[in-house]
């Protein structure tokens, strides 16, 4: 790969989502700002393998992209807009400065979760429009396949098209009705990033801590923003010891707690603190109050399951997603009752098939409750999970 094209493709994937959100909130749509970074992007491959790379790649492809856009206006007659005669009265744009917090992008989040567009596209949007990335990967976040994401993503690109909506700023009584797309796009923005550290997306993990930072600033009175960033934040307290010194993976609970972020855990306890005072229950922040548990064998040296389970067993009673139902099975199994942890795995046997959590999860609870099929959900875990990482592991609990 040349210069030029790896340069390309390096601002691709650490910028998009910054161009996009930037150039869909100037002009107030979505559809012409990715095309314009499109051409701005085949013009940068024309253009630098020549002339050399520019000292401020992204202003370039910004500039360039801004240009398209002005072209597009005049050819379109929508120069009668006050606003853009302004832009070309002038001479060619300049390129835009870095912003030191681009914070355009959680605005523009937030416009992807209009109430005329699908409730079950929101999130996707985002992911795709703001942060960049293909429907193959925002499909494995949400446990679909890619085929059904990218349809749905067509459809509400469809739908912006067809019904004219503009990218106007939402009014700060709009933002709480909106606010669970903008979270749940954030917590599978991380988790993504997670789970793939060497892959184009594992800068995703940063960016995703970056807005569950800001989104509480900006709307401390919503307890689930509080909620999501404590559990990120312990997620994040965990990291380092996810993996030995050789990057072979290590399970939580062989994780070795003082290599676990005091200061992180402080500042989780602390969000989680804020949101509990705000009383208003949900899923984020029964999720992170399970993460502060299991936080306490950093003090205690042993796992609460019991009190795992119990909360376990309210998250899925508000929220019964397919990972909670899961991690039920395995609390409760832990917490001795291994038959019944058993018996709520054969439940999602079916809408599970796919999923390499459940199989993980399956071989730990048949093998606590002494149950034959141990092997063949392991083996059916291994030939599921991507992350060679963890395959070995797998593979390695093969006895």
């Amino acid at each position: 790969m040349s210069d030029a094209a790896s340069v390309a493709e390096r601002v691709a994937r650490e910028s998009y989502g910054r161009l996009v959100a930037r150039l869909a909130w100037q002009w107030r749509d979505l559809a012409a700002a990715e095309d314009a970074l499109a051409d701005a992007f085949a013009a940068a491959l024309r253009h630098w393998p020549g002339q050399g790379v520019p000292d401020a790649p992204e202003a370039w492809l910004a500039a360039a992209a801004q240009r398209r856009l002005l072209h597009h206006a005049r050819h379109t007659r929508v120069t009668l807009d006050p606003r853009v005669t302004a832009l070309l009265d002038d001479k060619e744009p300049e390129a835009p400065a870095r912003e030191a917090v681009p914070d355009a992008r959680l605005q523009l989040m937030f416009v992807c979760a209009h109430p005329a567009i699908a409730a079950n596209v929101h999130a996707p949007l985002m992911l795709q429009a703001v942060l960049g990335l293909d429907a193959k990967v925002i499909a494995s976040a949400f446990l679909v396949s890619p085929t059904a994401m990218a349809q749905r993503l067509v459809r509400a690109k469809a739908k912006i098209r067809e019904a004219g909506l503009r990218f106007e700023t939402p009014e700060a009584r709009e933002l709480p009705e909106r606010m669970a797309a903008v979270l749940e796009a954030v917590y599978a923005a991380y988790t993504l990033g997670r789970h793939a550290p060497d892959s184009p997306v594992g800068d995703l993990r940063e960016e995703a801590l970056f807005l569950a930072r800001l989104t509480p600033q900006l709307l401390p009175d919503q307890a689930e923003a509080w909620g999501l960033l404590a559990l990120l934040l312990h997620a994040e307290a965990r990291r380092a010891a996810q993996f030995d010194a050789d990057g072979r993976f290590v399970p939580l609970a062989a994780q070795d707690p003082a290599t676990w972020s005091d200061e992180l855990i402080r500042e989780a306890e602390a969000a989680l603190w804020t949101a509990a005072g705000l009383r208003q229950p949900g899923p984020f922040q029964i999720e992170a109050a399970i993460q502060s548990a299991h936080a306490q064998r950093r003090a205690t040296g042993q796992t609460p399951w019991r009190a795992i389970a119990e909360l376990y067993g309210v998250l899925v009673h508000h929220h019964a997603s397919l990972g909670a139902r899961v991690g039920q099975a395995v609390a409760r199994a832990e917490a001795g009752e291994p038959a019944a942890a058993a018996a709520l795995l054969d439940a999602v046997a079916d809408e599970a098939a796919s999923y390499a959590p459940y199989w993980v999860a399956r071989a730990h609870v048949l093998r606590l409750a002494g149950a034959p099929g141990r092997q063949a959900a392991l083996q059916r875990a291994i030939g599921l999970t991507e992350d060679p990482r963890l395959r070995d592991y797998l593979v390695a609990q093969w006895v």
